[in-house]
């Protein structure tokens, strides 16, 4: 169990019996200072959806990257799917010409978790911030979930194929481990339950592969990068389905 900032249930405390009321950037300031010098800061929100709680976790979230350097936003989303946006806030030429558009690619329940008004606001800041940049100074946008295997699955066979081609064998092997189970996540992990069998050797060889073709002379960074990411997925992704099912017997799997 993680151990709350000294100070933190005062200040909690000191808010609500005054009955505090935020209403403009400055009312923030309190929370600055709580943050003092960490060097991650955890955002949660009382429901899901409400503009109220995603205009204000974004005030604080460009805070935070003006006055304390912070580099980076991760949140409760698909990493494909975040890494467009990404691309579109670090200004990568063939992103997209607005936020909106990019976040069109919000394909998978609940959509408005990220498509929404309030997140267009933050990323064409993001990408108005990261403007004249260096690359390595620029704040990045992405997702921590492990929903999407089957979509981070193909994003790493399409690096494979442009980047080393002799290593798509690895990439057709977990393809066709998953493929008697169609594009259901949750039919592959109920499978596994029952029966003495699982993706996972094939999964973790995918990710070798991609880090041994990440190593090589020439490949392009920001590509790797992605490729490892998205192969991480995979793997977690096929272990959380896997151990998920055996924990809870059924269950519902959004993909």
């Amino acid at each position: 169990m993680g151990r709350e900032p000294a100070g933190a249930s005062e200040l909690a405390a000191s808010l609500q019996g005054k009955g505090y009321r935020m209403r403009n950037a400055a009312d923030l300031d309190p929370l600055l200072d709580q943050v003092g010098d960490a060097r991650y800061v955890l955002l949660g929100e009382a429901s899901h959806g409400t503009a109220e709680f995603y205009t204000w976790r974004a005030a604080l979230s460009r805070r935070l990257i003006l006055e304390k350097g912070f580099s980076f936003i991760a949140v409760e989303g698909d990493w494909p799917d975040c890494y467009r946006l990404n691309q579109f806030v670090q200004g990568r030429p063939t992103s997209g010409g607005s936020a909106r558009e990019v976040l069109r690619a919000f394909e998978r329940w609940p959509t408005w978790m990220w498509a929404n008004e309030e997140v267009v606001v933050l990323a064409e800041w993001l990408r108005q911030h990261n403007k004249g940049r260096p690359a390595h100074r620029r704040v990045g946008f992405y997702g921590l979930d492990v929903y999407r295997l089957g979509d981070s699955l193909r994003r790493v066979a399409d690096y494979l194929q442009q980047h080393r081609p002799s290593a798509q064998v690895a990439a057709r092997r977990a393809f066709g481990c998953f493929e008697p189970y169609g594009s259901s996540a949750e039919e592959y992990a109920r499978a596994t339950r029952w029966v003495d069998a699982s993706c996972e050797d094939e999964v973790v060889a995918l990710l070798t592969e991609v880090r041994r073709t990440a190593s090589l002379p020439g490949t392009e960074r920001e590509a790797s990068f992605d490729a490892e990411q998205n192969a991480l997925v995979v793997k977690d992704a096929e272990h959380y389905y896997r151990g998920a099912a055996r924990r809870r017997g059924t269950f519902a799997i959004t993909t």
